[in-house]
C-alpha cells in the first residue's frame, strides 16, 4: 500500500477516521474527505507530524459537484487514484409509518448517491490502475433491519450498484469490495435520524460490546490487499446472511425479536 493513492469519504469520524489513520501509517497517500473540515484538520495534524502525506478535501457526498471536486483535487495533487473507499454514511431509527419521507431521501442521497457520484468520477483512474472500489455497507444491506427502512434501502441499493459494477468489470482488473460491518463503535448511531429528521444524539446500544473502528479498518485494508469481493463481519453477521438464504422467514422473526430489545425500541 505504500505510495498508493487512497480516497476515504466520511473520514472525520468512526471507520473513515480509522481507515485514514491506518493507511497513513503504512505510507499511503491518503485523501480525507468529509463535510466537517475542522475535524479533518484536527485528525490530520498528528498524522502529518509523523510524516504522512495527506490531502484534505471538504466534501458533501450528496452533492455531485462536491464529489467531482474531490476527484479533481486528488488527481491535481497526486496524478492518479488507486483506491476509493465509499465510507460516508448516515443512519436512521423509526418505523416507516411514522417517518417523514425526507429522511429516506437524505439517506439515499448520502449512502447511495454519494457512492455513485464518487465512483463515477474516480472510475477512469481506477480502471487505468486496476484499482479498487470499496463500499462500506452493512448487514442491513443483506437483510432488512426493522426500524431502519431508509438505512436498509440505501445499503441494498449500494450493494446492488457495486455488485453490478464488479460483474461489468470482470475482465478489466477492477476490484470491487462490499464490506459489511456489524454494530461498530462509531458516531453513526448518535447522528442517526429520527422520524422527523432530527438527530437521535444518544445511541441505544452499549458501545463497549461492539467491534472497534480500528479493528474494522484493519480488516478492510487486508481485504483490499487480497482483492476480496465481500467482507461480512462478526460470526452473528455471517450466520444471519447464510441462514437467510435458506430460512428467510426464520431470520425475519429473529431480527424482529433482536431489534425489539433495544432501549426505547420503536416496536415491540
Amino acid at each position: 500500500m505504500k505510495n498508493k493513492v487512497v480516497i476515504i469519504t466520511g473520514a472525520s469520524s468512526g471507520i473513515g477516521k480509522a481507515l485514514s489513520e491506518e493507511y497513513a501509517k503504512i505510507g499511503a497517500k491518503t485523501v480525507m474527505a468529509s463535510r466537517n473540515y475542522k475535524k479533518l484538520e484536527d485528525i490530520s495534524y498528528n498524522l502529518k507530524n509523523k510524516g504522512a502525506d495527506i490531502l484534505l478535501v471538504q466534501t458533501d457526498v450528496s452533492i455531485e459537484a462536491d464529489c467531482k471536486n474531490l476527484i479533481d483535487k486528488t488527481v491535481e495533487k497526486y496524478g492518479t487514484i488507486d483506491i476509493l473507499i465509499n465510507n460516508a454514511g448516515i443512519s436512521m431509527r423509526a418505523l416507516f409509518k411514522d417517518l417523514d419521507l425526507i429522511v429516506i431521501k437524505r439517506l439515499m442521497d448520502v449512502n447511495f448517491w454519494g457512492t455513485v457520484y464518487c465512483t463515477k468520477y474516480a472510475l477512469p483512474y481506477l480502471l487505468k490502475n486496476k484499482g479498487s472500489v470499496v463500499g462500506i455497507s452493512s448487514i442491513a444491506g443483506f437483510k432488512g433491519l426493522p426500524g431502519r427502512t431508509g438505512y436498509s434501502a440505501s445499503k441494498f441499493a449500494m450493494n446492488g450498484f457495486l455488485e453490478t459494477l464488479r460483474i461489468e468489470n470482470l475482465k478489466t482488473g477492477l476490484n470491487v469490495l462490499i464490506a459489511a460491518p456489524g454494530f461498530t463503535e462509531t458516531n453513526v448511531r448518535k447522528s442517526a435520524l429520527t422520524a422527523d429528521g432530527s438527530s437521535q444524539e444518544e445511541t441505544p446500544r452499549e458501545e463497549g460490546q461492539m467491534m472497534s473502528a480500528k479493528r474494522v479498518a484493519l480488516h478492510i485494508i487486508k481485504a483490499v490487499k487480497k482483492h476480496r469481493h465481500t467482507l461480512i463481519f462478526t460470526p452473528m453477521g455471517k450466520l444471519e446472511v447464510l441462514v437467510n438464504k435458506f430460512f428467510p422467514k426464520l431470520v425475519d422473526k429473529l431480527s424482529y425479536k433482536y431489534m425489539a430489545k433495544e432501549p426505547d425500541s420503536p416496536f415491540k
